[in-house]
């Protein structure tokens, strides 16, 4: 029963996680498939750039809540008829039920496996387990789009960030942080670098294009490759 606990979690979570929000902003909304504009990504990036402002920012906010709701309630779903202990302790179920959620939003099963990048995701699991750690890789995140105005050297300096900035908190005492809250910032900040493997190619070769400031061109087209950074 326990087994069957976890594993009804971590569906649920991915199916949360799944949830196509910027396709269905874009279908309902604009009649457009958010994945043929703009540099293709289902994310709140790419929202942003193709339907503006405030259909990015509702995506976001929604994506974010995706990450947050597993860990907040979906994980602390009850046993039910049994009397049995749950299969792994509450803090490591969450783990689960965040990353699934993760994984959900960057492979959507409700879109051809298809989705955005897990970052707005990753920060609403973030939130929920680690609010201290996340404020301050929001910092960061903030920091690298207002010098470079490219969302993705964001998304990839608060990947990098966020393990360090945890690791310091804990190791200084400023907060404690159970050990598996703590190693498991490692693979969530490898899966966010996964995702941004297009995006470090395209730095390794000078191509990344800022999406604010002067650089930033009036409408990417269908085919643009540049700042698939998504959320």
């Amino acid at each position: 029963m326990a087994g069957i606990h976890l594993a009804a979690i971590i569906i649920l979570s991915y199916l949360a996680g799944s949830f196509p929000t910027s396709i269905l902003v874009g279908k309902i909304f604009f009649h457009k498939d958010i994945r043929q504009f703009g540099s293709g990504n289902a994310g709140g990036t790419n929202t942003v750039r193709v339907f503006g402002w405030p259909a990015g920012i509702a995506v976001i906010l929604v994506d974010i809540a995706k990450g947050a709701v597993p860990v907040l309630l979906i994980a602390r779903l009850p046993l039910l008829g049994s009397a049995e202990a749950a299969l792994l302790p509450p803090d490591v179920t969450a783990l689960c039920a965040g990353a699934a959620a993760v994984i959900g939003h960057i492979w959507t099963v409700f879109a051809g496996f298809r989705g955005g990048k897990g970052v707005a995701t990753a920060a609403g699991m973030i939130v929920a387990l680690y609010p201290l750690g996340f404020v301050l890789t929001l910092v960061v995140f903030v920091l690298a789009i207002v010098l470079t105005g490219i969302v993705s050297a964001g998304s990839l300096a608060a990947a990098v960030a966020f393990p360090a900035v945890l690791f310091i908190l804990n190791g200084t005492g400023a907060t404690a942080i159970s050990a598996p809250l703590l190693w498991f910032s490692l693979p969530i900040a490898a899966l966010i670098l996964f995702s941004h493997r297009a995006n470090i190619g395209r730095f390794i070769r000078g191509e990344e294009k800022p999406m604010f400031g002067k650089k930033k061109r009036e409408k990417d087209s269908p085919e643009s490759d540049s700042d698939k950074s998504g959320y």
